[in-house]
């Protein structure tokens, strides 16, 4: 963990770009090809500095290059949003995590999460070969989760349920920041849980509208309805430039990028 994320809690944002992440490839669009970092985004994730350790929520697939671009080295658990590969396919390197801990990875997500990761890591269920090393082969510690709070590493956490299509999925709030990605409708029962944020993270693909996505409007309404404090937009595309687009959002709101650390 960093000097910095040891000092206080907070969410560090470790991608925020949309499943193809950006620069798309074979794509030479103005964002693809922009030198401006924040033009350059990987797969959507959150690292969570908390009291008592660190939790991820979702493993991207570039989640190795995030962690060590953060300097975190050491992770406690995983939470999910839902099970799709953008969000799912990095959870093979937390078995460096697990072996540095003596023990499981704790993974807390909801059935429909729990049975593809038991596809896609079917290898992690089974008893290892006799010759296989030490920490060669992850180890996890599923938890169902609902809409009720639970607590990781001292941490209280309130889910949050969210429609991705037709995909139920979760976002999270942690004390007054709530992570919402993969998100095209928020049920009537959720709105309650997103009063009275300082910080509000958002979907928001691209301008147009899209049958899983918020685009960027749908998301300031969200934002206009809930009133945050602040507001970024994550799960972006290389439909939105970094500065081009901050430049026409209100003043409490700009994109998300990578890296970005928000106390909480």
């Amino acid at each position: 963990m960093s000097e910095l994320s040891a000092a206080r809690r907070e969410l560090v944002l470790l991608g925020t770009g949309t499943s193809v992440g950006v620069p798309v490839i074979g794509c030479d669009c103005a964002v693809c090809m922009s030198p401006n970092p924040r033009n350059q985004r990987t797969r959507t994730g959150v690292a969570v500095h908390a009291a008592e350790g660190t939790f991820l929520i979702d493993t991207p697939p570039e989640l190795r290059l995030q962690l060590v671009r953060e300097r975190i080295s050491h992770v406690q658990a995983v939470l999910y949003t839902h099970g799709h590969a953008d969000h799912l396919f990095g959870l093979d390197d937390t078995r460096l995590f697990a072996y540095r801990l003596g023990r499981a990875m704790p993974l807390y997500c909801e059935p429909l999460t729990e049975a593809n990761i038991r596809g896609a890591f079917s290898y992690a269920f089974k008893e290892p070969p006799p010759e296989a090393l030490a920490g060669a082969i992850p180890k996890f510690d599923i938890h169902q989760i609902d809409t009720n709070p639970f607590t990781v590493c001292g941490q209280l956490v309130q889910p949050i349920r969210l429609m991705h299509g037709r995909l139920p999925v979760l976002g999270f709030r942690v004390n007054d920041v709530a992570f919402c990605t993969d998100v095209s409708r928020i049920p009537d029962e959720s709105w309650p849980l997103l009063e009275g944020l300082d910080v509000l993270i958002i979907d928001a693909l691209r301008d147009e509208p899209h049958p899983t996505h918020l685009g960027v409007f749908q998301a300031l309404d969200v934002i206009g309805r809930v009133k945050p404090k602040r507001g970024f937009l994550t799960h972006c595309s290389h439909h939105l430039e970094y500065e081009t687009t901050n430049a026409r959002l209100p003043a409490h709101v700009q994109l998300a990028y990578d890296g970005l650390r928000i106390p909480f």
